[in-house]
């Protein structure tokens, strides 16, 4: 039987005006589908003009100017309903999708859905569970030890794996899906055995102490900077009174 790291995986990436997913937008963002190792990918690109000011800084990142948006990206109402709708065709086809930092690019997403659609990531997953496989969360847990960073250049770096084209989005989803490939290869007697389904439940519970562990480290360090423990989405915040 063929292990789920071995067979079909979807991977989702985004860029972004910043870091921030309440209030930052989305301006690039990309879907590859992988049926099995080795195959050409299907890939699925969206550019946005997101209406709001492109910072120099994100620019600098993924090299999109807000001139380039404008003329070539598309309002973003019908592009979040496309690629909410995309993802939840791989909910409903089975395929495990790979989402680097998962919690920052699907709560992004939610929060664009919200925002041009009065609608939620949520709404579009009802009916069928979305496995999400998030190489941050399993590489952490798997090898907890290893210093240094675990950005995905870093986690390409360690796992032997190309990435041409660093803050594309279709070149970081395809460099995530095939890192969680690796991690599956690099650790196949903690995996193999293991659903998709069964992994994503157990990724909750890693990142959630994975939260806990970075901010007690923060406290020892005398900063107070928040880590948010849910994972993959975090929740709605509280309504301004």
């Amino acid at each position: 039987m063929t292990s789920w790291f071995e067979g079909p995986l979807a991977a989702f990436d985004t860029e972004t005006t910043g870091v921030d997913v309440e209030t930052d937008r989305i301006v690039s963002a990309a879907l590859v589908v992988q049926d099995a190792p080795g195959l050409r990918p299907r890939v699925t690109r969206w550019l946005v003009n997101p209406g709001v000011p492109v910072p120099e800084s994100a620019t600098a990142v993924h090299g999109l100017t807000e001139e380039h948006l404008q003329r070539h990206g598309r309002w973003p109402a019908p592009v979040m309903y496309e690629m909410a709708e995309a993802l939840a065709e791989q909910a409903r086809a089975g395929r495990p999708l790979v989402v680097m930092n998962a919690p920052f690019d699907l709560t992004l997403l939610d929060r664009e859905l919200r925002r041009h659609r009065a609608s939620s990531l949520g709404r579009w997953l009802e009916r069928t569970s979305l496995h999400v496989l998030d190489p941050r969360v399993l590489d952490k847990h798997l090898d907890r030890y290893r210093k240094g960073r675990r950005t995905l250049t870093d986690l390409c770096a360690h796992y032997g794996v190309e990435l041409a084209e660093a803050h594309d989005a279709a070149a970081d989803a395809q460099a995530s899906l095939e890192v969680v490939r690796a991690v599956g290869r690099r650790f196949p007697g903690r995996l193999e055995r293991l659903s998709p389904a069964e992994l994503h439940t157990l990724q909750a519970v890693w990142h959630a102490g994975q939260a806990r562990g970075l901010q007690a480290w923060f406290a020892l360090n005398g900063t107070e900077e928040p880590v948010d423990p849910a994972w993959p989405l975090r929740p709605d915040l509280p309504a301004a009174a």
